[in-house]
């Protein structure tokens, strides 16, 4: 696919909302999406927002460059949830994502322009942010590979932030492999080479995980998982409660100035959380700090105690919502916000043959973002060889 055909594509796909903004580049290369948040030189970053100036960028972010010099050419930036904060991806500034695999639901959020645009085959792949389950999310609910590296793996440097603590960059893609040469190209790895599957690997899955989705995800956890053995982790709750706790902190301080000056100018299913955080005691986010270090150390030994290579989760508990259900924002960020607070690289894989998109997380040691990946895409074998 070159450039021309990326803007037609997109043209005929405008109902989806999946970008707020095109750039003029051509060339030949990887065509790319990226998330609305991040600096490119040439294009106004919005946040999903309606504060920042329309000013274009004269800078890329480190990211960007490292992506340019790895033959990539940013086609436009996705449209979001408003500043990243939600699970829909309904903005009421660029209209709502759609979900191109089912028309009638959410395509999750926040980073669901870039799920959207991957999903309709608008780009080869896109970047995503993941703060509490960004990436993963939409990935699951729009049937593609969303892959959340180790926390620290990718500079964030010119990326609008939520959580400094918690914010990860990383790729959207059809597929495993793709996923692997998108993150080689964030990395600015120019002589990277596709590395094969890997075997022999062990599975497992958390204690008491997945006992609590719906019909269709239970249907497909059971199947998946089925004659695994189960390890013990923290609790979901603390881990959920940890990361959450950090989050308001973080984005409420960012935010502040301007929820003083425009409170008008933020939806108020975003307004509503940050002004939440405005609330939180200094005491509070601190201890959090400290049990967020506890809970990392506690799940790294689990996993290295138990010796697994890799540990299946569920990605939301229920498929992904229609635009008229009603849904608790932990419906979709209950399973993925745990490893936010504990930083591992997780890939979300879509389970083919499903009627509904179902993502499965796998979830890798800190640091071990390549081999993980290698077990995505066996995994992503043996699933298809099943279906």
């Amino acid at each position: 696919m070159n450039t021309s055909q990326a803007r037609e594509r997109i043209r005929t796909h405008t109902g989806l909302n999946a970008f707020i903004s095109l750039t003029q580049e051509s060339g030949d290369g990887t065509i790319v999406g990226i998330k609305d948040v991040v600096e490119v030189r040439g294009t106004v970053t919005t946040g999903g927002g309606a504060i920042l100036p329309t000013v274009p960028s004269d800078n890329d972010a480190p990211v960007v460059r490292a992506m340019r010099s790895c033959g990539c050419i940013v086609i436009g930036k996705t449209n979001l949830h408003e500043w990243a904060f939600g699970v829909t991806s309904a903005n009421p500034h660029y209209g709502a994502v759609g979900n191109p695999r089912v028309p009638d639901r959410i395509p999750g959020g926040s980073s669901g322009g870039s799920a959207a645009a991957v999903a309709a085959g608008l780009v080869e792949w896109a970047l995503g942010t993941d703060t509490g389950g960004s990436i993963r999310i939409p990935a699951a609910l729009c049937g593609v590979v969303g892959f959340k590296p180790t926390i620290g793996a990718i500079d964030t440097t010119g990326v609008i932030p939520l959580s400094r603590s918690l914010d990860t960059l990383g790729p959207l893609a059809p597929n495993v492999a793709t996923a692997s040469r998108a993150f080689a190209q964030m990395c600015g790895d120019r002589d990277w080479v596709p590395e094969a599957s890997v075997a022999g690997f062990r599975l497992a899955t958390a204690a008491g995980w997945g006992e609590d989705l719906d019909r269709e995800s239970t249907e497909v956890w059971e199947r998946i998982t089925h004659g695994l053995p189960t390890i013990s982790l923290p609790s979901r709750v603390e881990l959920n409660e940890v990361g959450f706790t950090i989050l308001l902190c973080e984005a409420a301080a960012f935010h502040r100035s301007w929820i003083e000056r425009w409170p008008e100018k933020y939806g108020r299913d975003v307004l509503d959380p940050l002004m939440r955080g405005l609330q939180v005691p200094r005491d509070d986010y601190v201890s959090a700090l400290l049990r967020q270090s506890r809970l990392r150390l506690e799940v790294d030994q689990a996993l290295a105690s138990s010796g697994v290579d890799a540990l299946l989760a569920p990605a939301t508990r229920i498929a992904a919502p229609r635009r008229s259900d009603s849904f608790e924002r932990a419906d979709l960020t209950g399973y993925t916000r745990p490893f936010n607070t504990t930083g591992q690289p997780v890939v979300c894989l879509p389970v083919p043959g499903t009627e509904l998109p179902i993502g499965i997380q796998v979830v890798g040691r800190h640091g071990m973002d390549a081999r993980l990946l290698r077990i995505a895409l066996a995994l992503e074998t043996q699933w298809a060889g099943q279906s």
